[in-house]
């Protein structure tokens, strides 16, 4: 199995209503659920956007320097992604798909080149 990241980014998403939101949420989350049921979802978040940065550190003098808010450079904001575990790159775009499909805006997919790190079980 191969894990990939599924990810939108904020500017790619147009303003909605609450109510648009509302039911974006309940289409993405039957597209988790399915996930959940088919054992590929390793992690799901989202609902991020400039306001959730909380910072930016970059390395001076051989020093973290933390800063407020995102790197002034930055344009793009990561707005929410998944890490699924599936067999191969058209599982990837399959699940991809499908949440473009129930969001009605772009997601873009990455592989991971090999098996992360994940918390240790307590």
């Amino acid at each position: 199995m191969t894990e990939y990241l599924i990810s939108f980014n904020d500017e790619w998403v147009p303003e909605h209503t609450p109510e648009q939101i509302r039911a974006k949420s309940v289409a993405s989350r039957a597209v988790i659920a399915e996930m959940q049921a088919q054992d590929v979802l390793l992690f799901s978040n989202g609902a991020l956007d400039r306001s959730t940065a909380l910072c930016s550190v970059t390395l001076v003098d051989g020093e973290p320097l933390f800063t407020d808010g995102p790197y002034t450079e930055t344009k793009e904001h990561l707005g929410g992604f998944c890490v699924v575990d599936v067999p191969d790159d058209e599982a990837a775009r399959y699940w991809a798909g499908r949440l473009a499909v129930a969001l009605d805006w772009p997601q873009e997919i990455h592989r991971f080149r090999g098996p992360g790190e994940a918390r240790l079980t307590r």
